[in-house]
């Protein structure tokens, strides 16, 4: 599909590929790009999401953009969760399977890699994801707002034996993203260093990922910044963001 043909079918995409440097949307190869399972953060639905879809549509991608019930299941029973969704999504095609997630949704997508990893597994992006926990679940873990959270938010600490911590270092080729604004006074105040209100842009890091990103976005509202959206699609297509690579 040509760059202009892209454009002119959404004209949201159109706005926001139009800032961005022609050369990263190159037509691509005869083979199709495969399918993107886009997994919502903490909290979310699948609209938050809704902008990913559009782009990754518009460029060619089949696309599932999953709802799941964050706020009512541990880590591990929301990765089994998403190993029925990727059988859904995958209907049998041999095409790449990518990942785009938000925030808890990158834990549950490596929680889901280390016991059902795909053959056909291409790519992942990682928006605002606690790798290595958030110090706002450390100080509010026992407290309402925390419990009204549910179980996998009691579960994303900075102590070892927390969910993200005990998942170790990657094996696929992961990109990770994170926001360095902030529109929480008390998160920032918590946690060490930048970060986007609720995790440190430190913590977003994990071991053996293939690049690193930050944005000048918050943690909520990264899914919806056009930026993001572009660098994510270049992470798909060429294994790294655009720019020089950080890792």
């Amino acid at each position: 599909m040509s760059l202009l043909r892209w454009l002119r079918r959404t004209p949201v995409i159109a706005a926001i590929a139009l800032a961005q440097p022609a050369a990263a949307f190159a037509p691509h190869a005869v083979e199709p790009p495969g399918t993107v399972l886009l997994l919502h953060g903490l909290g979310r639905s699948a609209d938050s999401m809704r902008l990913f879809e559009q782009a990754l549509a518009a460029r060619g991608y089949e696309v599932c953009n999953v709802d799941y019930p964050s706020t009512r299941a541990r880590v591990e029973e929301l990765a089994e969760l998403l190993a029925e969704e990727v059988s859904r999504c995958r209907a049998g095609s041999a095409a790449p399977l990518h990942f785009v997630s938000h925030s808890l949704g990158g834990i549950v997508v490596r929680a889901y890699l280390g016991e059902h990893r795909p053959r056909n597994l291409g790519r992942v992006v990682m928006l605002a994801p606690p790798n290595g926990g958030s110090e706002w679940v450390d100080a509010f873990r026992d407290t309402w707002l925390i419990a009204l959270a549910g179980p996998a938010a009691r579960e994303l600490g900075t102590d070892p034996e927390s969910a993200p911590r005990r998942l170790g270092a990657v094996d696929f080729e992961l990109g990770v993203m994170i926001g360095d604004r902030s529109w929480n006074p008390l998160g920032s105040w918590l946690i060490p260093g930048d970060d986007d209100g609720t995790v440190a842009v430190a913590s977003a890091r994990v071991e053996g990922m293939a690049d690193f990103r930050v944005v000048h976005e918050n943690h909520t509202f990264i899914v919806t910044s056009p930026r993001a959206v572009w660098q994510s699609i270049h992470f798909l297509e060429h294994g790294s963001f655009a720019g020089e690579t950080e890792e």
